[in-house]
């Protein structure tokens, strides 16, 4: 796991000083080293944390020929097939890096050898006899990677932040991503918040000559996976190799690693499989909230891990831990993401960064094997359908409620109203007609909320303290196996994942597998109240960002009306985080907050 930023100038040679600017940015993605690379037009530039070959895994990793300089994030799981595989064909690898893998299959089959590439990763890869860079990034969008058309030059890196050292002027703001973050609570698709500055799509790859053409393609789609006809024994059996290989794969490290437990049934599954190939107990880490109304996942969490003896760590959080982590989550998810979760995922990688270097995480479960209760077509759904035509029904409802909650939208917001469902409706329609709802339901949210929210919150809060999160649900071959099953297979008796949870059932409580549903949620409607409101009343209305895009009159009476009847939660935080992220990229750019900071001061 790494931090990527780099350069493509079209006349002239990239500045050193600028690119170890750019690599600063990224200092929290990769501590243990730092390289910077310049040859001709290009610059490449890393920092790096050490999971494997500690001693050897430098970057930039450069050819014996000096043909190639590579630059990756991430990991390559199947590196140990490939490099058999590649040192057959005559490569000859000179470190024992599962990044080099990327270089050598690059070099013998160019965008099939990426197709060979299981795991998480973004990767720049300059060929100095072809002239070009090439950009690439995982299938399912786990590792993420930016990018900037620029007359000059194209500007890269793993996060926005590292971008905008390489870039002549700061951007400019995009309504219809910042629409998106109000309504959706993230932006998706090419276009982030800042005009100009895109994200490289998942399974997608970029090539860019000396000249400046730029050449996407795409490598790999969810949607070239079809429906199969599978009966239940044949897909149980053909589940049970796959999660083991899948496991395995994952478990490579040089390092130590844990594995964030919920009380949910995605992590205690990969708690058993774990389990099943480890020498001594799992390292387990859970998070709850003291003094909340609200229940948490501690007792449930706590139980699975007594049942498989993990040594297992609880983090109890208070109202004031959480919202001091407000200003460094939002420094550290970078492209605009509004998701309470990031706030006590943040301070529990702090505390698991105090023991390993890596973490498991469940995310992507629901997503493959339709865990979702909104995955179920229901009466509602159709009425939906019929009211908001795009999108089968689903993802219909924005965050803001009402038209006096619109009201606070200021003119240039309230004139790209149509970009909040776009990206859905675009997904949904994309997928095949012989699909079924539940299909397209979960294609849709595999190619929006899980790269540009769920993976956000795992890929950013981890990397803010050096932590690398890894998330086997999220392989592409579980994802195509989970997609392509029946829907009866994913749908029964009130249970979704339900293949997954017959699989499970050899390894874990059926009263763990089979109890409700719980969401992870935090309380934040309990806690926004008080001092923290009656600050945001008197601060955020006049706040200049506020102004610039806000009505500042309807804030104020938005804050008033929440101060009655607690209606507005939803809306006051997307305010008082763009309010704290406007400074953080746009006014003070560059600068690095505490992980403790009270974010009346920041606005």
């Amino acid at each position: 796991m790494c931090g990527i930023t780099g350069c493509i100038i079209k006349r002239g040679i990239p500045e050193h000083a600028t690119l170890a600017q750019a690599a600063a940015q990224l200092k929290h993605r990769g501590p243990d080293d730092q390289g910077v690379l310049i040859a001709g037009p290009v610059g490449l530039a890393h920092t790096r944390l050490s999971i494997i070959d500690l001693a050897g895994g430098h970057q930039p990793i450069c050819s014996r020929d000096g043909r190639y300089a590579l630059v990756a994030n991430g990991e390559v799981y199947n590196h140990v097939e490939l490099r058999a595989a590649l040192q057959g064909l005559g490569c000859v690898f000179q470190t024992e890096s599962d990044s080099e893998a990327i270089l050598h299959a690059w070099d013998r089959h160019a965008l099939d050898g990426v197709r060979q590439l299981h795991g998480m990763f973004a990767f720049a890869l300059h060929d100095r006899v072809a002239g070009e860079l090439v950009l690439g990034r995982d299938r399912l969008g786990i590792k993420p990677l930016f990018y900037a058309v620029l007359p000059d030059r194209v500007v890269f890196g793993s996060e926005i932040k590292a971008l905008l050292p390489l870039m002549p002027a700061g951007p400019a703001i995009c309504p219809e991503a910042l629409l998106q973050f109000l309504q959706n609570q993230f932006s998706s698709g090419h276009d982030t918040i800042f005009t100009g500055i895109q994200r490289l799509l998942p399974g997608e790859c970029l090539r860019i000559d000396y000249a400046l053409n730029v050449s996407p393609c795409r490598y790999w789609s969810a949607l070239d996976i079809r429906p199969r006809t599978i009966g239940e024994a044949e897909a149980l059996e053909e589940l049970e190799p796959l999660m083991q290989q899948v496991t395995r794969e994952h478990m490579r490290s040089d390092v130590p690693f844990g594995l964030f437990l919920s009380g949910g049934v995605d992590s205690a599954i990969l708690l058993a499989l774990l389990d099943e190939h480890m020498q001594g107990p799992l390292q387990t880490y859970s998070v709850g909230f003291g003094n909340a109304r609200m229940r948490d996942e501690l007792d449930p969490a706590a139980r699975i891990a007594a049942h498989f003896n993990c040594r297992h760590q609880e983090l109890r959080l208070g109202r004031e831990q959480i919202l001091g982590r407000l200003v460094h989550s939002t420094w550290a998810s970078d492209d605009l993401m509004r998701d309470y979760a990031n706030l006590p995922t943040s301070l529990l990688a702090e505390r698991a960064a105090q023991d390993v270097k890596v973490v498991f995480s469940g995310e992507g479960g629901d997503e493959g094997f339709a865990g979702y209760r909104r995955y179920r077509p229901n009466l509602e759904m159709r009425l939906k359908a019929l009211l908001h035509p795009g999108s089968g029904g689903f993802r219909t409802r924005g965050q803001w409620r009402g038209r006096r909650a619109q009201r606070v939208f200021g003119p240039g917001l309230r004139g790209v109203a149509g970009a909040r469902r776009k990206p859905f409706i675009d997904a949904w329609q994309a997928a095949p007609k012989d699909w079924s709802h539940l299909q397209k339901a979960q294609y849709t949210d595999l190619a929006t909320a899980l790269p540009d929210n769920l993976l956000v919150k795992t890929d950013r809060m981890l990397m803010g303290f050096g932590l690398e999160g890894r998330v086997p649900f999220v392989d592409h071959r579980l994802v195509a196996f989970g997609l392509s099953l029946p829907d009866h297979l994913k749908l029964r008796d009130g249970q979704g994942k339900w293949l997954l949870k017959r699989w499970a059932e050899r390894r874990l409580p059926k009263s763990h597998l089979y109890g409700p549903k719980r969401g992870f949620h935090v309380p934040i409607g309990e806690w926004l109240q008080g001092a923290l409101l009656e600050g945001l009343r008197q601060k955020l209305p006049a706040n200049a960002a506020i102004r610039e895009w806000f009505d500042g009159e309807r804030v104020s009476q938005l804050i008033a009306a929440h101060a009655r009847r607690g209606t507005a939660t939803r809306e006051i935080w997307c305010l008082l985080q763009f309010a704290i992220w406007h400074r953080l990229f746009v006014e003070q750019p560059g600068r690095r907050p505490g992980t403790d900071e009270d974010p009346l001061d920041w606005i």
